[in-house]
């Protein structure tokens, strides 16, 4: 008998015998005089074992067999999931293994077996949290965090951005290292999947902000000048996106804490499926991010400012690496010393001399916008001239190297079947260099 139902047999007995009343046994039991009546009445029908629940000493239905528990002790030891915390290990055992179990069953169940959580203990320095903005869209918080996410030594850039709002990451984005090029496709995927934003908020890196923007003095900002956006910068401009800087990393809490968040989780989901290279992880993201908002995501009914893309317009269009350049005589252009021709579609052919807008991306490779048509291009080797003997005044036989022809194998191979590395490096070496 446990304490408990010792102290009732006690009372009850007392108030058989006339010790004492059933209104003193009610006080002491903390039980109204009706219910010592009935336990009165059955105690005298069944005895002492009346008070002894039924229950007791069986085990609950949804309990953990002995099997089952040294399934969890036993996968918890195998990498990679002895790096997960408590609760996610929770997620993965149901996901993966069918195991139900409760957070708490679970932690003290590995408790007991001397497993202790992976979760840091840090000392974290108290700040004031800063209350969520009531609508969806109204602020995304945009950052990159490098972390040995494949395990190893190695570290990669994961890009990422956040409704202020919701805490729902609206894009994703691995690199080698923090680039313009990861936080355009972050916006790429946010646009396509969520609507353009009012606000972004972002640290000072000179990808969001131009390194000479404190160097202008009162007498030039009194003349009206100003420092050039960067590419990122004039990308959010044109599509009407307010770019707020953050004064510190405590500014942007709800990514930061983010970053915690996704690294003591990701490299975990990573590992169990043996996901290794930067391909295989962005695709994954694609699949992970709605999981992931669905379990961290608050406010989801929140009304939204979101202005939804309709695909009436080309993404790329904006957020993309603009560079402006003019025709030459041969009508071509160069980007890093390296020449394109414009490829004639039967769109109006651009004059000589005509200045254009060189826009760069991944997805699109070389374009020109020239008075809002947008033209494919080809790399163009300009010919060779051969040394002219004194006096030689013969027609230069003029010989070209062919040039890769858009569409065809050979430009697939440079932009779509080449392995990421050799992508980025022939993309950053040629185009995209020093255009932050």
């Amino acid at each position: 008998m446990t304490r408990k139902q010792l102290k009732r047999n006690t009372v009850i007995t007392q108030v058989i015998d006339g010790l004492i009343t059933r209104e003193k046994a009610a006080e002491l039991l903390d039980l109204s005089v009706r219910q010592i009546d009935r336990i009165k009445k059955s105690y005298l029908q069944e005895g002492v074992e009346s008070l002894i629940h039924k229950n007791t000493g069986r085990k609950p239905s949804h309990a953990l067999d002995e099997e089952t528990k040294e399934k969890v002790i036993q996968t918890r030891s195998i990498f990679p999931y002895s790096q997960a915390n408590f609760k996610h290990f929770q997620e993965l055992l149901e996901l993966h293994h069918g195991i139900h179990i409760s957070y708490s069953s679970l932690y003290a169940l590995l408790k007991g077996a001397n497993i202790s959580s992976p979760l840091k203990q840090r000392k974290r320095k108290k700040h004031p949290r800063r209350q969520r903005k009531p609508l969806k869209g109204e602020l995304l918080q945009i950052d990159a965090t490098p972390f040995e996410w494949f395990g190893g030594d190695e570290k990669f850039a994961l890009h990422a951005a956040i409704d202020d709002a919701t805490g729902i990451i609206t894009g994703a984005y691995f690199a080698h290292n923090e680039c313009l090029l990861g936080y355009l496709e972050v916006m790429l995927q946010t646009c396509i999947d969520h609507g353009i934003p009012l606000a972004v908020y972002s640290d000072k890196h000179t990808i969001f902000r131009s390194p000479n923007t404190d160097k202008l003095t009162v007498a030039d900002e009194i003349q009206g000048k100003t420092v050039k956006l960067t590419q990122f910068g004039r990308a959010l401009d044109e599509l009407g996106i307010r770019l707020i800087y953050a004064h510190s990393p405590q500014a942007k809490g709800r990514i930061e804490r983010l970053w915690a968040t996704l690294q003591s989780r990701l490299p975990v989901e990573l590992a169990i499926r043996n996901i290794t290279t930067i391909e295989e992880a962005n695709a994954f993201l694609r699949e992970y991010i709605p999981v992931f908002n669905s379990v961290f995501g608050v406010n989801h009914d929140a009304p939204s400012l979101f202005v939804e893309y309709d695909g009436s317009y080309d993404l790329d269009e904006y957020l993309c690496v603009k560079h402006s350049r003019k025709m030459d005589n041969a009508g071509s252009f160069s980007i890093n010393r390296k020449s394109f021709k414009v490829v004639d579609k039967g769109f109006p052919i651009i004059p000589r001399k005509a200045d254009v807008s060189v826009l760069i991306s991944t997805r699109k490779a070389i374009r020109v916008s020239y008075k809002g048509i947008i033209y494919d291009t080809v790399q163009y080797i300009k010919p060779d001239r051969p040394p002219r003997a004194p006096g030689d005044h013969s027609k230069v036989v003029k010989s070209t190297k062919p040039h890769l022809i858009h569409g065809s194998d050979e430009w697939k191979s440079i932009w779509h079947y080449e392995s990421y590395n050799d992508t980025l490096k022939f993309l950053y070496g040629l185009f995209l260099k020093d255009c932050s």
